[in-house]
């Protein structure tokens, strides 16, 4: 079987710049995910988007940005991982990364450059196609991770 590609996925809020959560999935094809307890800088603006998520939810189950770059360097060190491009997450994993005055040490790619035999917007029109069979959420980093990895899988045996 081949490898399968690393994908990421950053929940962010409205605003789209407040990491919320973040989910990524493993060489075996596992996913891990979790929430993100938001640093105090990241708290300075009164209007900070927590979408469907509390303060205290964040605070209390999610994890630091740190340990959320420690957890992804241990998975990930220099390595590309393939996102859905729908939101920002270059930008969120860079947020994460600007906390600690570090770089990120991973690259971020477009999932569907995986596929260059694809005709262009056929992707996204499959991505959206598994969703709505597997009743996911594309908000939901973990269920866009369990969408991505599925859609490879299923790219993989039509070939």
């Amino acid at each position: 079987m081949d490898d399968i590609p690393a994908f990421i996925a950053v929940e962010t809020g409205e605003d789209g710049g407040l990491p919320l959560s973040i989910a990524w999935s493993l060489p075996d094809g596992t996913i891990k995910h979790t929430l993100i307890q938001p640093d105090d800088n990241w708290l300075d603006n009164e209007t900070v988007s927590l979408g469907d998520y509390s303060l205290e939810e964040l605070s209390s189950i999610g994890v630091s940005p740190l340990d959320v770059i420690r957890e992804l360097e241990t998975d990930h060190f220099n390595a590309t991982l393939y996102t859905a491009g729908v939101f920002d997450d270059e930008a969120a994993i860079s947020r994460i990364f600007d906390t600690y005055g570090m770089d990120p040490f991973v690259e971020l790619a477009p999932a569907e450059s995986l596929y260059p035999d694809l005709v262009p917007g056929e992707w996204a029109r499959a991505r959206n196609e598994v969703f709505s069979h597997l009743g996911l959420e594309p908000m939901r980093p973990e269920q866009e991770i369990e969408v991505m990895l599925h859609l490879h899988q299923h790219l993989l045996n039509t070939d």
